[in-house]
C-alpha cells in the first residue's frame, strides 16, 4: 500500500467480511483487495475518501469486492444452499419423529457386546453415511501438495 491510499487503513475488514456474507478473510484473494483499493482510489480520489467515515468506506469496498468477485460469491452462495438443502433432507425428517427403518440383514455385523454409545454409533453411520472417509484422505496424500495451480 502506497501514501496515496493511506484512507484504506481505516477499514474494517472483518465488517467487510459480514456485509459480503463470507466466513473469513482468506475468501478474499490478496490481489482483490488490492484492486478494489485502487480503483476506488482512481474513482473518488484520496481526499473524498479520507473524509468518508469508516462504515461507508466499508460498503463502498464491498460494492467494489462484489463486483470483482461475482464468481466466487456465487459459487460460496451455491455452496451454502446445497448444504442447507442437504442438512434438510437428512437431519430434520429424523427430528420430526420419522420411523427409521431397520433391515435385519444389518445387525449380523453388530457386535452383541456392544454398549449402548456402540450401537448409537453403528446406526449413525449406516443412517448419515460413513464419517471415517477423512482418516482414509489422510493416510493417502503423504505429502502436502498444491492442488490449485498447474506446473509445467
Amino acid at each position: 500500500m502506497s501514501e496515496k491510499e493511506i484512507w484504506a487503513l481505516q477499514l474494517d475488514w472483518l465488517n467487510i467480511i459480514k456485509i459480503l456474507g463470507l466466513d473469513s478473510i482468506e475468501q478474499i484473494p490478496e490481489s482483490k483487495r488490492q484492486k478494489a483499493i485502487k480503483r476506488l482510489t482512481r474513482t473518488y480520489g484520496n481526499d473524498l475518501l479520507i473524509t468518508l467515515k469508516p462504515e461507508e468506506l466499508d460498503e463502498l469496498v464491498a460494492d467494489e469486492l462484489r463486483e470483482l468477485m461475482k464468481k466466487e460469491l456465487y459459487l460460496n452462495d451455491k455452496k451454502k444452499k446445497e448444504m442447507e438443502r442437504e442438512f434438510k433432507e437428512k437431519i430434520l425428517p429424523y427430528k420430526r419423529g420419522r420411523i427409521i427403518g431397520i433391515n435385519l440383514n444389518d445387525l449380523k455385523d453388530l457386535d452383541p457386546s456392544a454398549g449402548p454409545e456402540e450401537i448409537i454409533k453403528y446406526f449413525s453411520k449406516m443412517i448419515f453415511g460413513d464419517d471415517d472417509d477423512d482418516e482414509k484422505d489422510k493416510d493417502r496424500n503423504k505429502f502436502d501438495e498444491d492442488r490449485t495451480s498447474y506446473y509445467i
